[in-house]
């Protein structure tokens, strides 16, 4: 069974580098297009069909593998994963975003993956190598918070006498402990903001973020982004 891949990003080093992580991790027989816009895409997807249509039993069988930025320029990528209910295509979102609204929204519309742009290559190469296993292409961070937001909704199902203490509200003392900066920072990080964006937008040193991070997961009692980010969309931080 050939695969074929299209890459849709708006900007053309991202595309370069899912292009490499496509090559690592799967056995791409058909080629990589790319785009970058969602017009280009629809039009690249269209021409794709109609050579697995006019081809042998084998090619109509054949998979494409979508790796799509929600952001393009000319709209939501998203809007490409309507038709991945067929076997013969599979949608995978690429972005910064990693709070609970925007991967439950790639999910729910079809996307066979999320993962983030700021994972290293070989977290990349091994989530599209696991394709063929019939695995999901998720990042390790969005995998461990929907791990994380389900126990946390069983928790809340079971939950006994009302007086005693919810994680939530555990978590909300902690948060009240935090500095004015450290909020600020942990609502940036929830967004999914690299370290060195956080500090343009609020002007100061990366490291001095990182130092705010840090002091973040101890009050907290988290060793994560992905935890502190859960704790901080939960109480409506961000």
């Amino acid at each position: 069974m050939g695969i074929s891949a299209l890459v849709v990003d708006g900007d053309g080093t991202s595309r370069k580098h899912m292009c490499r992580a496509l090559e690592q991790g799967c056995r791409v027989a058909e080629g990589i297009v790319e785009a970058g816009t969602v017009e280009e895409a629809r039009q690249a997807l269209g021409a794709q069909e109609e050579i697995l249509r006019s081809g042998t039993q084998d090619n109509r069988r054949a998979v494409i593998v979508m790796l799509i930025d929600p952001d393009l320029p000319d709209g939501d990528g998203r809007g490409l994963l309507t038709g991945c209910a067929t076997s013969t295509l599979m949608g995978i979102v690429a972005s910064h975003r990693r709070d609970d609204a925007s991967v439950a929204d790639a999910l729910v519309l079809g996307a066979a993956g999320y993962l983030l742009k700021d994972d290293p290559a070989e977290v990349w190469a091994d989530a599209l190598a696991g394709l063929a296993l019939g695995r999901p292409a998720l990042s390790p961070a969005v995998a461990r918070r929907l791990m994380l937001t389900f126990a946390h909704r069983k928790r809340q199902g079971a939950a006994g006498s009302p007086r005693t203490p919810t994680a939530s509200a555990v978590a909300e003392g902690e948060i009240r402990r935090l500095s004015p900066r450290e909020s600020e920072v942990l609502t940036y990080l929830s967004k999914g903001l690299t370290i060195r964006e956080i500090a343009t937008l609020l002007g100061i040193r990366w490291f001095t973020v990182n130092d705010h991070i840090k002091s973040i997961y101890r009050k907290l009692d988290v060793s994560s982004r992905a935890e502190a980010a859960v704790l901080a969309t939960r109480l409506g931080l961000v």
